[in-house]
């Protein structure tokens, strides 16, 4: 053992890793002139070095690291491995690129200063971690000396807006600073501060997804006049999770030694005084709260967890791979999401996608910070399936991605409401409110009684009229019609012309899967965007089946009107079932859609070169609608081809059940 500093000791051992006992099978795309897929074989591994092993937290943990670069060899060869395989020479470099591939990351993760970190717990609880729920508070930076900063022989510029990259010296005059934060794919961005202590006390919300992560922390100039920022230098701060339910945090100190945290239960602050990368360049104070860690077996440990569900977590999963239970989602509302419009407008919206299913809630317009309120519901899937969720924002071409984010779904506690603000994704800033709940199939439809989801069963929805809407021209009057949102589908209404109290009489069908229905009242105009003049969420999961109700529903976000509707949840008797019959066969359907869109999209650009801008406004309302019955299309036919895959299935079982004498094998003549 040696001292390093005053304080920290080292061991000083050889490592040597000769071994050709592997078989490790990679596919690699080549590039011209070869073209296609090689399979490479690494067949034997040699590995040869100095490592520094530092004990911390009086024994707890250790740190390890080479003290170098090591010396890496590695036996390849090109095929499936075994008598198969080809000798490496059939393509020369391939070996050498391995060889440097595997030694950069060695010196990014593992060569002096980097080094990792190995837990010591006096008790192992056999959990494997798969995700965590971070917060971290930047508080502070020191000692931040424009003049060192100036000395650095090159910076990274990173525009605004396009995160491009060009390397220029430092021209600063006083500080003006702030910190990008950065975990994974997560970035967030603090306030620009001044001065060569800045403060900013500003906490950030982070999802882990393993058991461990690195947290970087790059600090920026913002010079005055210039759209660019000078990155300026950085540091990072390691984190593991325990066997034991806690976690180590751990950075590079002052001179090489190693500042390292433990926080004994989630839940616990950890404040962290950590050097910024250089000589002389500052320091950053931070704190770091571990609310939960998730596990793969389903189960979690976080602050709120009483001792007795505590014990009940660290037994048995409380998950239910694939059967007996529904998910429920409830989208509350965003936070400071992305605003990329230059005028500042943004109409944000939320797609859910758990497997194959995706559900999406209504757009919020000119929001930042919308609420929806939108309950959605999943059947559990087993496997550790997570839930992606995407956000944009309503443009007039096409929608534009203000983040995304995937959540672990596993060990959900039915009765509990999981209430968490999850952050978005490859953007600087936003986080979404989710309520997430379990039920059972059975405890769930029981709730419903004879209000419930029926299968095959549709939602019959009339669009009667409108009376006193808002004047949306300034001559007094609108051209209103109605944009209707079920789910993933759209359909609209024809359009009534210079009227505030129109008249539809339009019947729109929509399967029953208890989606969210919301009608947005709209005025046409051929040449501007058209306005909203009032939406309104209509209520149907609770109407008996067969009753037709009639309302008159207020317009919301507007000073006046309502409008006129009848819904029924039409679910037919089993001898009078309905499929839906086409004249036609499907594939002459979905043809026929084809050309006639084809047809529209030839008409509309005739319509632009004559600059008959009346009949292009036509054209897109009519491709819209054509779009729409597109989509319907396709969801009816997938009913209707799970319908006859379940209804094959029943028929086969009964013929099963009522052949007695029937055997599986078969008799040979």
């Amino acid at each position: 053992m040696e001292p390093i500093g005053q304080l920290q000791r080292v061991m000083r051992c050889s490592f040597h890793w000769d071994t050709d006992d592997v078989n490790i099978l990679l596919f690699a795309k080549l590039a011209m002139p070869l073209m296609g897929t090689a399979r490479i074989v690494v067949n034997s591994i040699h590995i040869k070095g100095h490592l520094l092993l530092m004990p911390i937290l009086e024994g707890k943990a250790m740190t390890y690291s080479f003290v170098s670069t090591p010396d890496v060899r590695l036996g390849v060869a090109f095929g499936s491995g075994g008598s198969q395989s080809l000798p490496a020479t059939e393509l020369p470099g391939v070996s050498s690129w391995l060889i440097k591939l595997a030694t950069d990351t060695l010196n990014k993760r593992l060569v002096e200063p980097r080094r990792q970190c190995l837990a010591l717990p006096a008790e192992d609880l056999q959990k494997k971690a798969v995700g965590g729920i971070l917060y971290v508070t930047v508080l502070s930076a020191s000692k931040l000396s424009g003049s060192n900063l100036k000395g650095c022989a090159s910076t990274k510029h990173i525009n605004s807006s396009e995160d491009t990259y060009t390397d220029d010296p430092v021209n600063s005059k006083e500080l003006q600073t702030f910190l990008e934060i950065e975990l994974g794919e997560l970035t967030r961005r603090t306030d620009v501060r001044a001065g060569s202590s800045p403060k900013w006390d500003t906490t950030f919300n982070l999802i882990l997804h393993d058991n461990a992560g690195i947290l970087r922390f790059h600090l920026y100039e913002r010079t005055l006049g210039n759209v660019k920022y000078d990155f300026l230098t950085s540091c990072e701060i390691k984190m593991r999770y325990v066997p034991d339910d806690s976690t180590i945090f751990w950075a590079i100190g002052p001179n090489s030694t190693v500042i390292a945290k433990h926080a004994e239960l989630c839940g616990k602050e950890v404040e962290m005084t950590v050097p910024f990368e250089g000589v002389n360049l500052g320091e950053l104070t931070v704190r770091l709260v571990l609310k939960e860690w998730q596990f793969s077996d389903g189960s979690h440990s976080s602050t709120n967890v009483s001792a007795s569900s505590r014990h009940s977590l660290s037994g048995g999963s409380n998950f239910l791979p694939r059967t007996g239970r529904r998910i429920c989602i409830t989208v509350v509302e965003g936070k400071d999401l992305v605003v990329k419009d230059k005028i500042g407008k943004s109409d944000p919206y939320v797609k859910l996608q758990y497997g194959k299913v995706m559900q999406r809630t209504k757009a919020v317009p000119h929001s930042p910070n919308p609420t929806w309120n939108q309950k959605f519901e999943f059947d559990e899937i087993g496997g550790g399936e997570y839930l992606k969720v995407k956000c944009y924002t309503e443009e007039t071409f096409s929608d534009e991605s203000i983040g995304s984010a995937r959540v672990n779904l596993e060990g959900l506690l039915e009765g509990s409401i999981r209430d968490v603000y999850i952050p978005l994704e490859k953007v600087n800033s936003g986080e979404l409110r989710l309520q997430i709940e379990a039920l059972k199939v059975e405890d769930n439809e029981s709730s419903k009684g004879s209000h419930g989801s029926f299968a095959n069963a549709w939602i019959e929805l009339v669009l009667i009229e409108a009376r006193d809407l808002v004047a949306a021209d300034l001559r007094g009057t609108s051209d209103p019609y109605v944009r209707v949102h079920y789910g993933n589908m759209k359909k609209s209404t024809k359009v009534m012309y210079k009227t505030l109290n129109p008249q539809w009489h339009q019947t729109l069908e929509f399967p029953d899967d208890g989606s969210p229905l919301t009608l947005h009242v709209k005025d046409h105009n051929t040449l501007l965007p058209t306005s909203n003049i009032g939406d309104c969420v209509v209520e149907y999961q609770m109407l008996p089946p067969n009753q037709m109700a009639d309302k008159w529903i207020p317009l919301q976000g507007v000073k006046r009107g309502e409008i006129h509707i009848q819904i029924t949840r039409k679910v037919p008797e089993l001898e009078k079932k309905p499929s839906v019959d086409y004249e036609s066969s499907p594939t002459t359907v979905r043809h026929q859609i084809s050309n006639q869109m084809k047809e529209m999209m030839i008409k509309l650009r005739s319509q632009v070169d004559e600059n008959d801008l009346e009949g292009v406004s036509k054209s897109l309302t009519e491709l819209e609608s054509l779009h729409d019955t597109q989509e319907e299309f396709m969801v009816q036919l997938e009913t209707e081809q799970t319908l006859l895959i379940d209804k094959i299935n029943e028929l086969g079982q009964e013929i099963f059940n009522a052949s007695p004498t029937l055997h599986r094998t078969a008799t040979i003549p």
